[in-house]
């Protein structure tokens, strides 16, 4: 399998071969005494990382420094078409910053003319697998109910303009003169017939949270007074 720095490298090998018009084999700088241009990875940069929506694991994304260089008369003109190549596509990104001595002296040649070109790469993440499906899919509609109620005072004196709503839906009502509410299109799980129902109770300055047991068929909610 061919790894990232290996797919760029030979990616922009491939790219300097049309550019100069000459093969551009992937080498350290060498003295070679027929001249042309050489490819070599020099350096690995950071590029910044990108967050995925929905939790999903972006590729590890880096840039990864390539030197250019030529050996002998005949690697002028090449680089020259490199550069003109470059120019009017607008990419890949060059470089012109290959001139320190002790980069050449890393190599063991002397200084001669070359550019640094920097690539995008990037390494995918592996996706966890997801875990297996052990039994068949059942799919099941919960069923909608109507759920009457009252809201009244410590003192059992019936509260009006209550705003009632089913906590985690869009279903809400208000009371009436007398307290009570009627909500429309409660879900109802038959599987789990005691699972509570929680609501939120909005009014008179107060904001109140009640949990009542579906089964209740005519359920009383007691709102507190607000705290002074």
């Amino acid at each position: 399998m061919t790894g990232a720095i290996e797919a760029a490298t030979a990616d922009l090998a491939a790219w300097l071969t049309g550019a100069a018009g000459e093969p551009v084999p992937v080498g350290p700088p060498r003295d070679d005494p027929d001249g042309g241009l050489t490819v070599w990875p020099l350096e690995l940069r950071p590029a910044r990382q990108t967050r995925g929506s929905g939790g999903a694991r972006e590729p590890y994304r880096f840039v990864l420094r390539l030197l250019v260089c030529g050996t002998g008369p005949a690697a002028l003109p090449r680089l020259d078409r490199v550069l003109a190549a470059a120019a009017t596509a607008g990419e890949p990104e060059l470089v012109l910053d290959a001139g320190d001595p002790a980069l050449w002296r890393a190599f063991g040649v002397p200084p001669r003319p070359a550019l640094l070109v920097d690539v995008p790469a990037q390494i995918a993440r592996p996706v966890p697998p997801a875990p297996p499906v052990l039994r068949p899919l059942r799919l099941r509609q919960l069923e909608l109910r109507t759920l009457d109620g009252w809201v009244v005072g410590p003192q059992q004196q019936p509260l009006a303009a209550m705003r009632v709503e089913l906590v985690g839906t869009g279903t809400a009502t208000h009371t009436d003169s007398a307290g009570r509410f009627r909500l429309v299109g409660v879900p109802h799980d038959p599987d789990a017939p005691g699972r509570p129902l929680h609501l939120r109770l909005v009014g008179r300055g107060r904001t109140h949270l009640a949990e009542l047991d579906p089964a209740d068929p005519d359920p009383v909610i007691v709102c507190a007074p607000p705290a002074d």
